[in-house]
C-alpha cells in the first residue's frame, strides 16, 4: 500500500543507534543455510520483503526456516542436492539478489522452475546473468530473448568456465559462483573492478573451496557445505543514510554500532571521508567471516569532489544518499562511471536529478553519473520515490536540511530494506 510521509528540517540529531542487519548477507545467509548440510542458527537476519521473497522461495522447496524469538532463523539445511521443485512460480518480489542468484543456483538442479516478480523487477535487465549461465550449459528462458522476467529454467548438468564479466556486479559473480558449486570443474569469474565479496567469504565460512585472486575468483565445484552460525553485521547501505543525515545536520553527532565494514562495501566512508565527513570506526572486529565496527559520524562541513573508478561499485546502492551530501557540501561534485545506476530498482541517476531539482538543488545527469553543485540549502516541496527503497530514504535524509516541509510519495517501499527507518529517524532527531 502506498504511503505518503511529511518530513521537516532538524534541529539536530544525537543518540546511540542500530541498524538492520546487512541485506547482502540475510539473502547469502539463507541460501547456502539451506544448501548445507544440519543447522545453520542466522542472528541479525534483515526482515525485510527482499530477504522474505528469499526465504519463501527455499521454503517453496522444501527447506525448514523456523522464525526464533527475537528475528534469529534455524535453517535446517538438505545438502547441495536437497532441494525440491516447487510446486508453483517464484516471486522474488522486488528483490534483483533474489532473482539473479537464484538463477544461478536452479540451473543447477535436476528439475524446472519459474521466477518472476513485481512490476518494477520484470522492467530490469536479465540477460547478464543469463550469458555467463548459458555459457555453462544453463537452459533458461525469458521475455524479450531473455533478457526480462519471468524466466523459466531447466536446470541440470553444467560445466565449469572462466567469464570475463564487462560489469562489476556482485550479482553477476554470485550467479556464476552459485552455478559453479553444481558444475563440472572449477569456475573462475574474472571482473573490471572487484565488486562485493560476500558470496565468496560465506562460500568459504561454509566449507566450500574458494580461491580469490587479483582481478577475480575461482570457486570448485561439488563441495561439502556444513551448517554453521552466521551472524549478519548492520548492513552499510542503511547507516549511509544515518552517516550522511549526521553529517549534513549542524551540531549533529550519531554512533552507529555494528556496522558492516567489508572493504568491497566501505566505498561510502572513503567517499564522505574525502568529503571531509568526519567519520570514526571504532571496535573493529570480524565475525562469521565479515569485518564490523561502530562508526562514530559528526556534523562536518562538506567539499565537492570528483567519484569514479574503483570505488564506484563498492558504493554503487549509496550514490542515491551521496547525491544529498554533495548538494550540501561546497563546490561541484562529479560522479561517473556509475551507469549501473541506470538498470537498479529504478533509474536513480533520472530520479535523484528529477526529485533533488524539485527541491532546487542543481543537479545535471550525466549517461554514467551526475555532476552536482552544492547549494546553501534545499526547499520545501513534494516529490516521488519512484517506488525505491533507496531514493525514498534519500529524500527524507535531504529533507532534514531543507528549508520548509518535504512530501514525499510512496514510501511504503522503504520496507524493502528498512522497515523501522521512520521510528529510529524520529527517535534520533530534535
Amino acid at each position: 500500500m502506498s504511503q505518503t510521509r511529511t518530513v521537516g528540517p532538524a534541529r539536530s540529531l544525537r543518540g546511540e543507534i542500530t541498524v538492520p542487519g546487512d541485506k547482502s548477507i540475510s539473502h547469502r545467509s539463507i541460501m547456502l543455510g539451506s544448501l548445507a548440510r544440519g543447522t545453520t542458527l542466522v542472528h541479525g537476519f534483515l526482515h525485510g520483503e527482499d530477504n522474505h521473497a528469499t526465504l519463501n522461495a527455499f521454503r517453496s522447496m522444501g527447506i525448514a526456516i523456523e522464525e526464533l524469538a527475537g528475528g534469529d532463523l534455524r535453517i535446517e539445511g538438505k545438502g547441495l542436492h536437497g532441494l525440491s521443485e516447487p510446486g508453483d512460480v517464484i516471486d522474488c518480489g522486488n528483490s534483483g539478489t533474489t532473482i539473479r542468484l537464484m538463477t544461478g543456483l536452479l540451473s543447477g538442479q535436476n528439475f524446472f522452475s519459474v521466477l518472476t516478480g513485481d512490476r518494477y523487477l520484470r522492467k530490469r535487465p536479465m540477460k547478464r546473468v543469463l550469458n555467463p549461465l548459458a555459457a555453462m550449459g544453463a537452459r533458461i528462458w525469458g521475455r524479450g530473448g531473455g533478457e526480462l522476467a519471468p524466466l523459466a529454467i531447466s536446470g541440470g548438468a553444467l560445466k565449469g568456465t572462466e567469464y570475463v564479466s564487462p560489469i562489476s556486479s556482485a550479482q553477476v559473480k554470485s550467479a556464476v559462483l552459485l552455478a559453479g558449486l553444481y558444475a563440472d570443474g572449477d569456475t573462475t569469474v574474472r571482473e573490471p573492478h572487484l565488486s562485493r565479496d560476500h558470496s565468496e567469504r560465506m562460500l568459504r565460512y561454509f566449507g566450500a573451496d574458494v580461491r580469490p585472486f587479483e582481478g577475480g575468483v575461482t570457486v570448485a565445484a561439488q563441495p561439502k557445505l556444513e551448517g554453521r552460525e552466521v551472524f549478519v553485521p548492520g548492513d552499510i547501505s542503511s547507516a549511509a543514510f544515518y552517516m550522511v543525515a549526521a553529517l549534513i545536520v549542524p551540531g549533529a553527532e550519531l554512533l552507529i554500532r555494528n556496522v558492516g565494514v567489508n572493504p568491497t562495501r566501505s566505498g561510502i566512508i572513503d567517499i564522505l571521508q574525502q568529503m571531509g565527513g568526519s567519520l570514526e570506526l571504532l571496535n573493529q572486529r570480524e565475525l562469521s567471516g565479515e569485518p564490523v565496527a561502530d562508526i562514530l559520524v559528526r556534523s562536518s562541513a562538506l567539499k565537492g569532489i570528483e567519484i569514479g573508478g574503483a570505488v564506484v561499485p563498492r558504493a554503487i546502492d549509496e550514490f542515491p544518499v551521496v547525491s544529498v551530501a554533495a548538494s550540501f557540501a561546497e563546490g561541484t561534485t562529479t560522479i561517473r562511471d556509475a551507469r549501473e545506476l541506470r538498470v537498479k530498482e529504478t533509474d536513480r541517476i533520472a530520479a535523484m536529478v528529477s526529485e533533488l531539482s524539485a527541491l532546487g538543488g542543481k543537479v545535471e545527469a550525466r549517461d554514467d553519473g551526475m555532476v552536482i553543485q552544492g547549494v546553501e540549502g534545499l526547499a520545501g516541496g513534494k516529490v516521488k520515490s519512484h517506488g525505491d527503497h533507496r531514493i525514498a530514504m534519500s529524500m527524507a535524509i535531504a529533507a532534514l536540511r531543507a528549508k520548509g516541509e518535504v512530501c514525499i510519495d510512496d514510501t511504503a517501499c522503504t520496507a524493502t530494506s528498512f522497515p523501522d527507518f521512520w521510528s529510529l529517524l524520529d527517535q534520533v532527531r530534535s
